[in-house]
């Protein structure tokens, strides 16, 4: 939808600035993560025409890192996010990189995928509803005027490009062009805590029999039964048990148990909080390995902060492989397979909306009337060395994230998905999961595609029961869990 930019410029009413290209569009996706896929595919089935903007080489965020995708379900194992997410799930299982839901019998279930097939479904998805997909390039600026965001410039390698749009979605994880546009934003909280940041791999050749037999015997290194919904009364030895007949490493070693905790005392591992090992791949034997931490209040908006720390964590990274061919069952013959594509960022702005969710009501399992996805992994705050909060969602059940966390103060025509809604500090420890960003991007990309057919300038104009409905008929689940 290419336009004369001086056009577009005299309609409304700005000075052109240089020489740019311009591009129309009903809907514009800003950064193409997992909330921002699950915005462009929701909108594009909504029946707009769609740009999806990412800064990097591929779409798909952490989908891509080979870490389970939580908050799918609840600790209960019931789905509580379909919709889209199924949908790239299901495009997973044709192609054989669909592990399924499984449960860490500590807190949550989760779905593990093939991250390389992952890379596969995101596109075949995006491209199959017609969204127009724009790689390697970045929001440098935006363009507002009366309180509504007109366009976003987008720098290429070699151009730059003014993106006009009727409704646009930040799902850029850090709330660039919400903050951009004069949204109010927090990070952190009054004491200025900010989580660390991590690096997942992967290691391939891992035998499960041996390393399920390790986890059966030694139930006091685990991190199990965490909430009486997941307990039910039985003792670590039986949860130990329950993991090793469910046969697949769904493993968390502590970081105060006497596997990882000895090895800390011993200098054999850094100071971390875990190690925890999910499936990837049967076909490679393979496993994803949580384990690295740099927590210096490192800031994700800070390039050259982040970068000089990567080197930190990849020293992690062979550092805790190398310790588990070393110690663990099942890895002797293991080999290194492959990095995250991206350093892991936990914390950065939180764009202040129209609804704050809290974590008082995120861990009560709270329920909202205009409910338009709803989350369950338990509160989950990563701190230095081997603290870590984790507090449980109530009876392993979910709480709903109404409508009002995606609609940012004082822009109209914008929504936030993913880590950037609007929530507290605490809240976000559980808003944060990709299950919640494929979530409220699904309920943004409905609800922006959705203004655009009724002709709302404004999103606070959607009815939010219309909007239900419509999330319903994409297959979400609103209703009708724990």
């Amino acid at each position: 939808m290419v336009d004369s930019s001086a056009r577009f410029f005299r309609s409304k009413g700005i000075a052109p600035m240089g020489s740019f290209t311009h591009l129309d569009y009903d809907v514009a996706v800003i950064g193409g993560g997992a909330a921002g896929v699950g915005a462009a595919i929701a909108a594009a089935k909504t029946g707009a025409r769609t740009i999806l903007v990412e800064a990097g080489p591929m779409f798909g965020g952490e989908l891509l890192s080979g870490m389970s995708i939580d908050g799918v379900l609840n600790g209960r194992g019931e789905w509580i996010v379909r919709g889209v997410a199924e949908e790239i799930f299901a495009e997973c299982r044709k192609m054989d990189g669909f592990i399924g839901p499984l449960h860490d019998f500590r807190l949550i279930c989760y779905v593990c995928c093939d991250p390389e097939v992952m890379k596969i479904a995101v596109a075949r998805v995006l491209s199959r509803y017609g969204v127009t997909a724009v790689l390697y390039t970045q929001v440098t600026d935006v363009v507002t005027k009366d309180g509504a965001l007109k366009a976003v410039v987008l720098t290429h390698k070699d151009q730059r490009t003014f993106l006009s749009a009727r409704h646009f979605i930040d799902a850029s994880g850090d709330g660039d062009v919400a903050a951009m546009a004069g949204a109010p934003a927090e990070i952190s909280d009054a004491k200025g805590e900010l989580q660390p940041i991590s690096l997942m791999f992967r290691m391939s050749g891992v035998e499960n029999g041996p390393l399920l037999e390790f986890v059966r015997d030694n139930a006091t290194s685990l991190a199990v039964g965490e909430s009486e919904a997941v307990r039910a009364g039985r003792t670590d030895e039986e949860l130990a048990k329950a993991i090793y007949d469910q046969g697949q490493p769904t493993v968390f070693f502590r970081g105060n148990g006497p596997f990882l905790g000895g090895a800390i005392q011993r200098g054999e591992m850094f100071p971390t909080a875990l190690i925890m090992i999910m499936p990837t791949s049967r076909a490679r034997k393979e496993v994803c390995v949580n384990a690295t931490r740099v927590a210096e209040n490192i800031s994700g908006l800070n390039a050259l902060d982040v970068s000089r720390a990567a080197p930190v964590l990849m020293d992690q990274v062979w550092r805790t492989a190398e310790f588990l061919k070393k110690n663990c069952p099942g890895f002797e013959n293991a080999s290194f397979a492959g990095l995250a594509p991206r350093v892991g960022i936990r914390e950065t702005r939180r764009i202040m909306g129209e609804y704050v969710l809290t974590g008082e009501e995120a861990g009560a399992a709270r329920k909202h009337p205009d409910v338009i996805t709803k989350g369950a992994h338990h509160i989950d705050i990563h701190q230095d060395g081997i603290r870590q909060v984790r507090i449980p969602i109530a009876n392993g059940g979910s709480y709903d994230i109404p409508f009002g966390c995606l609609i940012p103060k004082t822009i109209s025509n914008l929504l936030v998905a993913g880590r950037c809604i609007s929530t507290d500090r605490i809240a976000n420890g559980t808003t944060r999961m990709m299950g919640q960003c494929l979530g409220t991007g699904h309920a943004a990309g409905t609800a922006a595609a959705m203004c655009v057919d009724a002709g709302y300038d404004d999103v606070r104009q959607l009815r939010v029961a219309g909007l239900q409905d419509a999330l319903r008929r994409q297959g979400a689940v609103l209703g009708g869990t724990h």
